[in-house]
Formats: structure tokens, C-alpha cells, sequence
């Protein structure tokens, strides 16, 4: 290997983000999980190729996302979960490799989706959610929508690795979409937007030098401090909600699961007591991959209690 390609290939491993894909990874098992312990059953192959699909997209739609974020990765402080990966604007590779990059991986994976299809290893349900991923994914960032530059990145990007994504995974283990798995990842995607609220918060300057208008380019401090608790409160109501005998007689969701989701409770306080107050998303971040793995031990419990059949 020369020089110019060990170049090129760590320059591609750096803009993958990769302790971003890691968490990609978790919430694709988690939804996986949920299938699992609701009585779906696992099928490894459909995991299998279920993954390979997933992973491709998730690349393309990280590749467009520095691409698109040239200008304010340029300006910005590099933190693990903020900033950008800080390939491109150190000038290793040329900027145009980034969207290469997307369109390989892109295709890449929803070719590996059409020949698992064809295979009658994973349903349509699967493939059109891996579309609808992917069309959100990249109207995040480049145009005609540009989503993270108009307000609305913070509440598609939630929604994409937040519902979309652990949905996506029960799929290809089911077959189909159940209202189940939606009820059991609203209150993850909640975290997540607060967790991109505190993200973003990290970029605001950069961010606002180029036109990027994020939540926390557009408000207040005291504003987003107030879509923050709103958001933290609808979380609560929703454990609430489906803890309540109402479904039936009986909660939404096994006891394990709903005893996880007000177990994060004090995270979720000390996020909101630390966002706008420090520079670091830290408390938010911790706090979703705490509710992840909460939930993930929750539902791995479910299961193992009682296997499906």
C-alpha cells in the first residue's frame, strides 16, 4: 500500500466517526433486542445482512455530513461527539473524496439490502425503511432541504437514530413494523434530540459564522434551556404512559423496561442542569448511552425470562 492510499483509507476511517458508528451499532442491536424479547425470535442472516446494509448507508450518510460541514469543521473545537471528525479541514484529502465516499457507500448498501430482498432474507418493509434512512440521512445535510442548516437537523436526526434506526433493526428480524417497538423507542429519541440540543450547542459559533442555522444559532440560551425541560418532561409523561394499566389492563411494556426508563431520571436532570452552562455535551451524551444500554440490559432480561417460542 503507498503512502497516498494509507493516506486516503485512514482519512476515510476518521471521517466515519467511528465512536458515532459504535453507537449506530448499539441502537441497531437494541431494536433487534426489542424483536427478540416481544417473542420475533433471531435470525442471524437477517441480522447479518440487515447490518451490512445499515452500515454502508450510516457511512455515506457520515460522509455527506463532513462534506457538507466543511466550512464550519474549519472553525469549531473538535470533541469527541461535536465538531466533525476535522479530516477535511486539515487539508489530508481533498474535499471532493467525502462525497465520493458517500455515493460509493451508499449504493454499496442499498445493493447489498436488493440482493438480501432477493434473497428472502429481509422484507420490503426493511428495504423502504433503508430508503426513508437514507433520504432523511442525506437531506440532513446537502440540498434540496438541508435540514441541519434550517432548523430542523436536531428533530431528523433524532428521528433517524432515535426511532427509524431500532425500528429498522426489529424489521429485518419480523418481517413488519410493531406499534410495540415504536412505544419502546419514543422515549430513547427524546434523548436523543436533547443530546443533539447539547451537541449543537457545542458548534453555535461556527455554526453561525456560515450560515448554519441550528437551534442554538436561532434561541436564546434561556429558550433552549426550555425546549430542553420540555423535551425531559415529555420523556417522563411517556414512561408514565406506558407504565399505565390502560393498554388492555396491563402496561405497554414489560416492567424491566419501564423501571429502566425512570432509572435515568437523575441523568436526565443533571443534563438539563448542565446544558448552556458548559461548553461540553458530555451530561447529555452520557445520558442517552446510559437510557441505550439501560434499556438494551432491560430487554436482554425480557428475554431471557421469557424465550420465544
Amino acid at each position: 500500500m503507498t503512502a497516498r492510499m494509507r493516506q486516503t483509507t485512514w482519512a476515510l476511517w476518521g471521517m466515519a466517526r467511528p465512536v458515532i458508528m459504535l453507537s449506530v451499532i448499539l441502537v441497531y442491536i437494541y431494536g433487534a433486542l426489542i424483536a427478540w424479547a416481544l417473542g420475533g425470535g433471531f435470525d442471524a442472516a437477517a441480522f447479518a445482512w440487515g447490518f451490512a446494509a445499515l452500515l454502508l448507508v450510516s457511512l455515506s450518510i457520515h460522509y455527506t455530513n463532513e462534506y457538507a460541514d466543511y466550512a464550519t469543521d474549519a472553525l469549531t473545537r473538535l470533541t469527541p461527539y461535536s465538531g466533525g471528525s476535522g479530516v477535511l479541514p486539515s487539508g489530508q484529502v481533498p474535499r471532493a473524496l467525502a462525497l465520493q465516499a458517500a455515493w460509493v457507500t451508499l449504493i454499496g448498501g442499498l445493493i447489498v439490502a436488493v440482493i438480501a430482498l432477493w434473497l428472502g432474507l429481509l422484507s420490503p418493509v426493511v428495504l423502504l425503511l433503508l430508503i426513508a434512512g437514507a433520504v432523511g440521512g442525506w437531506q440532513y445535510s446537502l440540498a434540496p432541504l438541508k435540514l441541519a442548516w434550517r432548523g430542523w437537523g436536531e428533530a431528523d436526526n433524532a428521528f433517524l437514530g432515535g426511532l427509524l434506526l431500532p425500528v429498522y433493526a426489529a424489521a429485518a428480524q419480523t418481517d413488519s413494523i410493531d406499534p410495540r417497538v415504536i412505544a419502546a423507542c419514543v422515549p430513547f429519541m427524546l434523548l436523543d434530540f436533547t443530546n443533539l440540543l447539547a451537541t449543537t450547542w457545542a458548534d453555535r459559533h461556527a455554526d453561525a459564522q456560515v450560515g448554519k442555522f441550528t437551534l442554538a444559532t436561532q434561541h436564546t440560551p434561556g429558550r433552549l434551556r426550555a425546549i430542553y425541560a420540555a423535551t425531559a418532561l415529555i420523556y417522563t409523561l411517556s414512561w408514565l404512559l406506558l407504565a399505565a394499566p390502560i393498554w388492555g389492563g396491563v402496561a405497554a411494556l414489560p416492567t424491566p423496561v419501564i423501571v429502566g426508563g425512570f432509572a435515568v431520571l437523575p441523568l436526565v436532570i443533571w443534563g438539563f442542569s448542565r446544558y448552556t452552562r458548559t461548553e461540553s455535551p458530555f451530561p447529555s451524551v452520557f445520558t442517552m448511552i446510559a437510557l441505550l444500554l439501560v434499556q438494551m440490559g432491560a430487554w436482554l432480561w425480557v428475554g431471557a425470562a421469557s424465550p420465544p417460542a
